[in-house]
């Protein structure tokens, strides 16, 4: 039973948002900075969030030469520019609000190896050069080809090396915690190990029933639960994909320096100091990666350790230290969704994979549609 103060003060809001993930804290965050006043709560079911934000592999990107041509094959030019641009965009909104020293930002570039079946992609840089230009002033994607052996990378399995100077590296860890706190100190209130379990819309506000815990009350419902969305709403145009990711030991006078990516985006490293953060393989076998399940699957992780040891680390003895996974959200097109399901229910979810990147501008337009 709930006392006088906790039915007073503890149960009645005006923002909920479900998920404490990028987008849940960003959306949190952004409606105190429309609305200072607003009582505001961030509920998450885990102790840390459960999709990705903190077990994605720290990559400040915004899609690789192959990705972007890839999805110039599902969309138009001047939709892949504006996806792009929110990409881009939603980086320097999160540099703005936490700073670069407080998430370990890094700008080494990014590249791309491009294999004996890839270099195709390479007549397709020049136009995504010109589609890119008016949002960056300048080439994006460049060949690189004389970095191939300073890398260390065997000439036998990388014919091209593309390179991106505006990728850069965060510490995923260091962002979230700078994110929490900087939410909590502009007045949102985050309760974890609280479960949406079911929830109702009423004439006068949605009620929020958790897993062996009270009912909340909200003026408005925001739902930022990217891969998990299904649970509340089965039709949701989504679906879940899970990513393996691991970690080596450090390795002495490791060369790479920056953020790698190769199979259009599917497999991606970088160095974290003198170790190498490495994961990907999802397209091996989608329809198991189909899951919000956290095991790995060994098939991927097998061919994660060949990978890391015949092309990205040949002749380096290497030792893995940690694997772990993350819970993504795809759908027919890189495209999020972002929408009013009700007069008091809204979402933000199916990021593809690009959480980091458009995060806190989804955030953004979220709260742009519930302070309305």
């Amino acid at each position: 039973m709930l006392s006088f103060w906790e039915s007073d003060f503890y149960t009645s809001y005006d923002h909920i948002v479900v998920g404490s993930g990028i987008v849940g804290l960003s959306t949190a965050l952004s409606i105190r900075e429309k609305l200072p006043n607003a009582r505001v709560l961030v509920l998450e079911r885990g102790h840390f969030p459960t999709g990705a934000s903190t077990k994605n592999a720290g990559f400040a990107c915004f899609g690789s030469l192959s990705e972007i041509a890839a999805d110039l094959e599902k969309l138009s030019e001047e939709e892949v520019l504006k996806l792009v641009q929110l990409r881009w965009e939603g980086l320097q909104l999160l540099r703005q609000r936490l700073t670069d020293e407080a998430i370990d930002f890094r700008n080494y570039g990014g590249y791309e190896l491009l294999r004996a079946n890839e270099v195709g992609v390479l007549e397709q840089m020049d136009r995504v050069n010109t589609l890119l230009k008016p949002l960056f002033g300048q080439p994006v994607y460049s060949l690189v080809n004389e970095r191939i052996e300073s890398f260390g990378f065997p000439n036998s399995r990388v014919e091209a090396l593309v390179f991106n100077p505006f990728e850069a590296q965060i510490h995923s860890g260091r962002m979230m915690k700078r994110l929490t706190a900087l939410a909590t100190s502009k007045g949102v209130e985050v309760m974890t190990g609280a479960q949406v379990v079911a929830f109702e819309e009423q004439s006068g506000c949605v009620e929020v029933a958790l897993a062996n815990g009270p009912k909340l009350r909200a003026g408005q419902l925001v739902f930022c639960t990217n891969a998990f969305t299904r649970y509340f709403f089965p039709h949701a145009d989504l679906e879940p994909g899970r990513g393996v990711v691991l970690v080596t030991q450090p390795i002495e006078g490791l060369k790479l320096k920056g953020t790698y990516h190769y199979d259009e985006g599917y497999y991606y490293f970088r160095n974290y100091e003198n170790r190498v953060i490495f994961g990907g393989g999802r397209n091996l076998d989608l329809k198991t990666e189909n899951t919000t399940d956290f095991n790995i699957n060994d098939r991927i992780l097998n061919q994660l350790k060949t990978d890391l040891q015949e092309l990205i680390l040949p002749d380096t003895r290497v030792e893995i230290d940690r694997v772990w996974t993350g819970i993504m959200a795809f759908g027919p097109n890189k495209k999020p969704i972002v929408e009013r399901v009700s007069p008091r229910i809204t979402m933000g979810v199916r990021l593809g994979g690009m959480g980091v990147a458009i995060g806190s501008k989804i955030g953004q337009q979220l709260a742009e549609i519930v302070c309305q």
